[in-house]
């Protein structure tokens, strides 16, 4: 965080005041795979091991955390940098993603020159238990005491995993939500836990990326704190994912298509 004086103004004859607030920190992240320049995100520069392992998974570069080496993170003075070496079974995807990565968003539709691409099947997601109500409201309640980060800012996203008994175990915030969810998703899979367990819970709207990304790492149930767009629904219904939507602590949407 940053802070960061600004001025007050409030309607009638108020006088303006000063008064300093915490910021989010939002600086290029650089991440290079195999010592190529893959992508430069905007992201808050924490937990960033966490991103560029869950980055590499939800980009379909490697499956899991093992296929990745050491990760070095360097602070530039522009920035950062991420620098990872790929397994040499992978390393042919890194090539030939980054020949045709040419926007960068994290939104995992960036660059590809075949829309075909776009509409490629999902893994099918593995046969699952419905969450039981009370674990989705508690952990809606709780959630709000695991974002640090947004308390002082109110400026970043969180993503959430909670587990089978209800309880949040493991939060990374970021001031993009995609950015949020890769975090998420690389601190699971280096401690070696599962998603599919638990559930995953966003602070954001649920998109075709957060459905893509949350699929590609094995959740098998997403819950959304707003609402999801036409193809995310269509996307988590012809994979199985379970897909809960505008979640708040009186009620939520189940768009699963039963």
């Amino acid at each position: 965080m940053d802070s960061y004086q600004a001025t007050v103004i409030r309607p009638g004859n108020a006088a303006p005041e000063k008064e300093s607030r915490q910021v989010a920190i939002e600086a290029p992240v650089s991440i290079e795979f195999n010592g190529i320049g893959y992508a430069v995100m905007m992201a808050t520069p924490s937990d960033l091991e966490d991103f560029a392992t869950g980055f590499a998974i939800s980009e379909r570069l490697v499956e899991r955390a093992d296929q990745l080496g050491v990760i070095d993170v360097h602070r530039h003075e522009n920035g950062w940098i991420i620098r990872a070496n790929v397994a040499s079974e992978k390393a042919d995807t890194i090539f030939e993603r980054a020949r045709t990565r040419v926007a960068e968003s994290s939104c995992g539709l960036c660059g590809l020159e075949n829309l075909e691409l776009v509409a490629q099947p999902l893994p099918k997601v593995s046969a699952h238990q419905p969450v039981h109500k009370d674990h989705i409201f508690a952990a809606l309640a709780a959630l709000h005491d695991h974002q640090p980060l947004n308390k002082a800012t109110g400026g970043v996203h969180a993503a959430a995993w909670v587990d089978e008994t209800g309880a949040i175990a493991s939060v990374r915030e970021d001031v993009g939500r995609h950015n949020a969810l890769d975090k998420l998703i690389g601190a699971m899979a280096r401690e070696n836990r599962p998603l599919a367990t638990g559930f995953v819970l966003t602070t954001s709207r649920c998109s075709y990326e957060i459905v893509e990304k949350s699929v590609i790492a094995g959740a098998t149930t997403l819950v959304t704190i707003s609402v999801p767009t036409s193809i995310a629904i269509e996307r988590a219904r012809s994979c199985g994912l379970t897909l809960i939507s505008l979640a708040r602590d009186d009620s939520y949407l189940d768009y699963s298509g039963g």
